[in-house]
């Protein structure tokens, strides 16, 4: 039921953040959808695992975030 409130809780923080993206520039919705998705998939596999939650929404967000930042420039570019 722990693994359950985790997910439930990253889940409901990252769709806050993926609201908000109004005033901001393509790339940096990337960047930001992807760190939220990235923590939301790094927390769930850590809890299935048996790891920490925390310390994979913190490794997914990270690499979320650059992997949407990068994709985000490479599109601005074309």
């Amino acid at each position: 039921m722990k693994k359950f409130r985790v997910l439930a809780l990253v889940l409901i923080f990252a769709s806050m953040f993926t609201l908000g993206c109004a005033g901001m520039t393509e790339t940096q919705q990337r960047a930001l959808s992807g760190g939220a998705i990235g923590a939301a998939g790094g927390a769930a596999l850590s809890a299935i695992s048996g790891g920490s939650p925390a310390v994979g929404a913190g490794l997914g967000g990270a690499a979320g975030a650059v992997t949407g930042y990068i994709l985000g420039e490479q599109e601005r570019r074309r």
